[in-house]
């Protein structure tokens, strides 16, 4: 029981980082720079980040939930 839940907290961590670096490398390939105005460098690295984030957070959420849900399927039957 406690095995398990440290399994899945390590797997938890481990899909969020990649996910958040995959997110990462998708949005650099996005010009939003050009969204803020001159000047506001910072904010708009600020805002970039965020949006890694929360985009890498929630899709890494969808699919440890999808495997979540996929294993739950033995207690159907």
């Amino acid at each position: 029981m406690i095995e398990e839940l440290g399994t899945q907290a390590l797997m938890s961590i481990t899909s969020h980082i990649v996910f958040i670096i995959i997110t990462w490398q998708v949005l650099q390939a996005v010009r939003l720079d050009e969204i803020f105005k001159k000047n506001r460098i910072f904010e708009a690295r600020i805002v970039i980040i965020f949006l890694t984030i929360t985009i890498g957070a929630t899709v890494s959420n969808f699919f440890l939930d999808l495997i979540h849900w996929t294993q739950q399927l033995l207690y159907l039957f």
